[in-house]
């Protein structure tokens, strides 16, 4: 089971849950970054990144049974918050193109710097397969 949660009275958020409730075996997936499954990164574009790192949290969540449709939380640290911010468009289509219109709880937050050097963006997230 896995139910969105949101206050009476409050407007609808976009692109994210205020909340979610979920009963059933959860999945923690470590912080994923833009490479590709054997580490190595293909391009240095953000919104390219992103996609890439998308891809590898859904693989992940596959290989312990869940889809998208399972991921009720995800963490995004961001090294520039003004591109992000400025090519939000193209990452909906990206976001959309991979998880589809699941929106999870979301918190978004820019960084010093992430440990890989190439990397623009890691993406955390939890995934819960119901009962």
């Amino acid at each position: 089971m896995i139910e969105i949660l949101q206050p009476q009275g409050w407007a609808k958020p976009i692109g994210y849950a205020n909340g979610m409730a979920a009963r059933g075996k959860q999945l923690f997936i470590a912080g994923q970054i833009g490479w590709n499954g054997q580490c190595v990164f293909e391009t240095d574009d953000l919104v390219a990144q992103i996609g890439q790192t998308l891809r590898n949290i859904v693989a992940v969540a596959a290989a312990g049974g869940a889809g998208p449709e399972h991921i009720v939380s995800m963490t995004w640290y961001l090294l520039d918050r003004k591109e992000y911010s400025a090519r939000l468009k193209e990452i909906g289509t990206v976001y959309r193109d991979i998880i589809g219109r699941r929106f999870p709880a979301m918190t978004a937050i820019q960084v010093a710097g992430l440990i890989e050097d190439r990397a623009k963006v890691e993406i955390q997230a939890i995934a819960v397969v119901p009962d």
